[in-house]
Parts: structure tokens; sequence; C-alpha cells
């Protein structure tokens, strides 16, 4: 059992997820699915994106990399445009953990690897956003330029019979805006986060990805401490020892990749000598 916020109650944590979420016991643990593929026929939609940013931290200053096994994990749950934010948002992630980096670089990264209708969104949205002043105004703009990508239509609750369903040529609209607002915001975390929350729409999802963008970006110096103060209350949940084992899991993973690649250099240059 733990608190939900949102319900006010302690209660079953499978009661926090969504029904796309969900899928993910359906899949895996009632039908048994491979999870390579157990993704495919679920509804598409930000929900494998939104907890990806950990794999992001794992591939720090390595898109690339953080595109690739984000794909990876993100099999179990989703498809499509879908499966192809989670991996371009870890891709978003690694790139602003890179030390010099900027807003600008960070979207050019994820322009790098994004694919089809994800990519077209980014590069419309960022275009726009490039164009305005501050968050406050902002949000129309972006509305409108990622509009011909979004499925669900200007009614967000009630979603028509094109909305969720696998498209090359779509995008889930999150990763863009969240995208736009930290160009908007210069990569500054508390305007992106604002940008995000007052956009409207899925507006806790785009500041999921926008914070954790312009988190990586900052570091934690840049997260309001009364912000912090606030969440950790409201949830009940302690929001630095994640980010510390999370720290301690990145750490051990390197230096496994390193004994790996170390393994792999010697038996290259013994095939070539």
């Amino acid at each position: 059992m733990v608190w939900i916020p949102e319900l006010e109650v302690e209660a079953p944590p499978l009661q926090r997820l969504f029904l796309a979420e969900k899928w993910l016991v359906l899949r895996l643990h009632h039908a048994h699915a491979d999870p390579r593929e157990a993704g495919v026929g679920n509804i598409v939609n930000c929900g494998a994106a939104m907890y990806m940013a950990p794999v992001g931290v794992l591939n720090a200053g390595s898109p690339e990399a953080a595109y690739a096994e984000a794909i990876e994990v993100a099999g179990a749950h989703q498809s499509s445009y879908g499966r192809e934010a989670a991996g371009v948002f870890a891709a978003a992630v690694a790139a602003a953990m890179t030390p010099g980096a900027t807003a600008r670089s960070v979207v050019d990264a994820s322009l790098r690897v994004a694919q089809d209708g994800t990519a077209a969104a980014i590069e419309a949205v960022c275009s726009v956003a490039e164009e305005q002043r501050h968050w406050s105004q902002a949000g129309p703009a972006l509305r409108a330029a990622v509009r011909p990508f979004d499925t669900l239509g200007e009614d967000f609750v009630r979603p028509g019979l094109a909305a969720h369903r696998p498209s090359r040529l779509h995008a889930i609209e999150e990763l863009p805006v969240a995208l736009g607002m930290l160009l908007v915001a210069g990569g500054e975390y508390r305007d992106t986060v604002l940008g995000a929350v007052n956009y409207g729409r899925d507006s806790d999802s785009i500041a999921n990805m926008g914070g954790a963008i312009a988190g990586a970006l900052g570091g934690l110096g840049e997260v309001p401490v009364e912000w912090l103060r606030a969440v950790t209350e409201g949830s009940r949940t302690d929001l630095r020892a994640p980010a510390e084992v999370m720290a301690d899991v990145a750490a051990e993973v390197f230096d496994l990749d390193r004994q790996r690649f170390e393994a792999h250099r010697n038996i290259v240059e013994l095939l070539m000598r």
C-alpha cells in the first residue's frame, strides 16, 4: 500500500496506473507476452516516455546510446510514436547531462535520433519556440505547431476514433511541447516547468519531461527548494532517496560497461595482430 496524493488514500500501487500502463500487468504478468513486443496493441500514448529519464541518466553524454536502450525498454509497453518518444526523451536527458549543454544542443541531439512524425513535430514546435519571448504567452503558438501531429484533437478529454493509433506521421504532443518550453525558457528549470504546467491539456506529463531535461541541464541547485518541500510533503515521498540510488546505479553500470569495453578491446587487438 502506498499513499496516492490525487486520490488522498493509501491503495495498491496498481491503482495509480492509467489503463495504458495497466497493459504492462496484463501483457507481461497475465498473458506472458514476449517483453520485446508486448507493447504492440496498446493505445499509443506518452506513458513509456514518462519514466525514461533514468535511461538518459545511465547514458549521460551519449544520446544515441540512451535512445537505443530506451527503445528496447519501451517495447514492453508501447509501439509506434509512443515508443519513439520514449527513446527521444531518454536521448534528450542524456544530452542535457553533457558538460556545456544548452537547451538548443539538447534539441539538436533529439533531432539527430528522432524518426518520422516525432522528428517533424519536434522541429515544427521548436522552430516556433525560438520566436517566443516568455512561457506565459508561448502556449497557443506551440499548440498550433504541434496540432498537425497530434491525434487527440482539441477536445482533449474526448479524443476521436483516430486517437492513440499507430502511425508514422504523428507524434505524442507532450515531448515536442516540453522541448519547446525548454527553448522558450532558455533551459531554466522554473520557467520550463511553469510553461509546461500552464500549457494545459496533458500538462503534468509535459512538466515531467521538461522538468527532467531542465533539471539534467542545471542540476539539483536549479530546482526551487520550496517546490521540493511542497511535493515531498504532498506525495509523502522522499525525493532525494531514489535520486541517490540512481546515482549509485549509474556509477555501477558505467564501471561494468568500462570492463566490458576493455575486454572487447583486448579481443579486437588480438585479432588485429
